[in-house]
């Protein structure tokens, strides 16, 4: 038997300490396979196998840190498909909004090198420079439309303004789009090399199917390698080649609904509940309040559905509005609203922080 010897490629992790300039210069090397392949973290391994280009840590729907293990050819299939949706071409340029520790801010940056441009690092300036697309989670544009005029300036001249890393409120999308902002919703994850699908329609190449369980599995080109295990062997996804997400959705004339994570409904008193379309609702009766629906353990309930807020507000309001089964049964009050390093809502951390606080009733 001939053996065949694996080539290997450099891998470094990403630097704090580079300029937006730099990072996007190291993607390029990184993508054309003349330079490392990069990690968002620090890793014991100093190669990888030579097909490559990036190894992203994800949080993954249930909090566990992986680290995702994605091909050249699997982020310019995305980039690709992405450029396709959006009818974008050379020249065009994009705004960076997310922090590049993410697949989300990194595809900014890979797509933006993909059209020949600079990536716009609008990150913490006064003055937005304007592009022709952006990439933003719900909370952005939340405060773009509350809070920030500048930045709904901002979003508002660009052809196309993606919103994913979590559910958005539909009341909130249709203030947006009545503003001029023109939305794209995203949906995807790191082991998709971030947003797969637009619109809820799939980007060329992807495929979408429900399984038995009710939850979204996807597939295509834009597929991670697998995951990174000890020594630096990869672990597949799935040998079937579909990676099961543990969202539920529903697909119907070809559109996917994603009707929320699978560990985000929560049974409570016999009912089945998701907790991001309580938030949803609650958001639409107090728009201007930060706030989250989260559950704790409940000995009478199961589980018991709860809100934190950083205002009083009126749990007999919502029970008018929303009905009995979906008004939460306690109210915390918080500093702050926890989120994860890009934006979503950190139901574990909220739940954390009740506890701590505790029951007065």
């Amino acid at each position: 038997m001939i053996m065949v010897e694996k080539k290997l490629r450099p891998i470094m992790p990403i630097q704090a300490e580079w300029s937006t300039p730099q990072l996007q210069e190291n993607i390029a090397v990184a993508l054309e396979g003349s330079g490392a392949a990069l990690s968002t973290t620090k890793l014991k391994i100093k190669e990888v196998d030579e097909d490559v280009a990036l190894v992203v840590n994800s949080s993954g729907s249930t909090g566990e840190a992986k680290l995702v293990v994605i091909s050249r050819a699997a982020l310019i299939a995305s980039t690709n498909a992405s450029h396709k949706f959006l009818g974008a071409v050379p020249g065009d340029t994009w705004s960076l909004l997310l922090p590049t520790t993410h697949i989300a801010g990194l595809n900014v940056i890979i797509r933006a090198t993909a059209l020949g441009t600079k990536v716009i690092d609008n990150r913490g300036v006064n003055k937005y420079e304007d592009a022709d697309f952006i990439s933003i989670v719900p909370t952005q544009l939340h405060k773009a439309i509350y809070q920030d005029r500048k930045l709904l300036e901002h979003l508002t001249a660009a052809e196309a303004v993606l919103v994913g890393g979590g559910p958005l409120d539909s009341n909130l999308k249709k203030l947006a789009e009545s503003k001029h902002v023109k939305i794209v919703t995203t949906y995807g994850m790191t082991e998709m090399s971030g947003g797969c699908v637009y619109n809820n329609k799939p980007l060329e190449g992807v495929k979408f199917e429900i399984d038995n369980n009710g939850l979204i599995k996807l597939a295509g080109p834009m597929l991670a390698k697998g995951y990174l295990g000890e020594g630096g062997t990869i672990n597949a996804i799935d040998d079937s080649g579909w990676f099961t997400t543990t969202d539920l959705g529903q697909v119907s004339s070809g559109l996917l609904k994603v009707i929320g994570r699978a560990d985000e409904v929560i049974i409570t008193g016999g009912e089945k509940i998701s907790l991001p379309f309580v938030e949803d609702q609650i958001k639409s009766i107090f728009p201007n309040t930060p706030l989250i629906v989260f559950s704790i353990p409940d000995k009478i309930w199961g589980e018991r559905l709860c809100i934190g807020s950083i205002t009083n507000i009126s749990l007999e309001e919502i029970g008018n509005k929303l009905g009995p089964i979906l008004k939460p049964k306690t109210l915390f009050l918080f500093n702050e609203i926890p989120t994860t390093a890009i934006g979503k809502p950190d139901r574990q951390t909220a739940k954390k922080m009740a506890l701590e606080i505790g029951l007065n009733d």
